[in-house]
């Protein structure tokens, strides 16, 4: 038979709802199901953070506003992990996402205009991030006849 749990947890904790509570101690932080601790991360570990609260969202265990509340964290921010988890699972949280392959194409002389259809990026974007010195210099290339060294001989 079922037992109902006190809310009894250890000093120091931050409540995420009646059941569930967690505390930082030292470099970790520790994740309470009454007195029982259930999870740890270390603080700077965001992965873990995200992939341990969207756990508890999908199996019922909290809420996405029990999460937001308790560690003050926007709410499309949990709602984003969630559907990262469900998704890809705990996988998705650890695997670094597609690079583009922008800077590469800039590098080997391609005009802007490509660069954005092939990376899905605008081209005012990209203008930006090179201004701004993120992305390299657009190589300058003779790419239609009658332009360049051959033409400015030839006046």
């Amino acid at each position: 038979m079922p037992q109902v749990q006190l809310p009894i947890f250890p000093a120091g904790s931050v409540e995420i709802n009646r059941e569930l509570a967690c505390r930082v101690e030292g470099e970790q932080v520790v994740y309470f199901n009454g007195h029982l601790p259930v999870f740890a991360h270390a603080k700077s570990d965001l992965a873990s953070f995200r992939l341990f609260t969207s756990q508890l969202i999908v199996q019922g265990s909290a809420t996405q506003g029990h999460v937001a509340r308790a560690f003050g964290v926007p709410l499309v921010a949990i709602k984003r992990a969630t559907k990262l988890y469900r998704e890809r699972g705990p996988a998705g949280f650890f695997v670094s996402g597609p690079r583009r392959e922008g800077s590469a194409l800039l590098v080997q002389g391609h005009p802007l205009p490509v660069v954005s259809a092939q990376t899905g990026v605008l081209s005012d974007t990209l203008r930006k991030a090179i201004k701004a010195g993120r992305l390299p210099a657009v190589k300058k290339t003779a790419t239609h006849p009658g332009v360049g060294p051959q033409r400015k001989a030839a006046r």
